[in-house]
């Protein structure tokens, strides 16, 4: 392969050292090609692309993609997991408090300045995990709801 072609989800797979399937090819197209995906959600992408295949498969491709880095693992407060394709970066993330969407944010530019804590407590810190919290552009159109009694 050239440094100009793209790698396919099956060589990126095999350079993980990891086996490639069907399902795992479809597990990777399919995380990418949503947004902050859910574990019910990649199962149904997948299913589409090639048929039956459990959850507890997902489940299980997710973790070996995860670990092999290939993919994110993100778990808002109060949300199940979710996954997505933009790795290697260090983003953060804008959750919807109302509907749970998620929306990427970069981080600044330069050298990350979350990665440096006012003490790190001798730890070499390698990564942040930022979140930030509110109300997406549609759920603020939305008429509030009365308070409760």
């Amino acid at each position: 392969m050239t440094a100009s072609e793209t790698p396919t989800p099956a060589s990126e797979l095999r350079d993980a050292g990891l086996r490639v399937t069907a399902a795992r090819v479809a597990i990777l197209e399919t995380v990418r090609a949503g947004d902050h995906l859910g574990v019910e959600a990649i199962a149904g992408g997948v299913r589409e692309r090639v048929g039956h295949v459990s959850l507890q498969a997902v489940y299980e491709a997710l973790h070996a993609l995860t670990a092999a880095g290939l993919v994110r693992r993100i778990e808002p407060a109060g949300s199940p997991a979710r996954f997505e394709g933009r790795v290697g970066d260090n983003h953060h993330h804008l959750v919807c408090r109302r509907c749970g969407a998620v929306r990427d944010v970069d981080c600044a530019v330069g050298r990350p300045p979350c990665l440096d804590p006012v003490d790190d407590a001798g730890y070499l810190v390698d990564e942040a995990d930022v979140t930030f919290w509110g109300l997406c552009p549609d759920c603020r159109r939305l008429p509030t709801e009365p308070a409760k009694p």
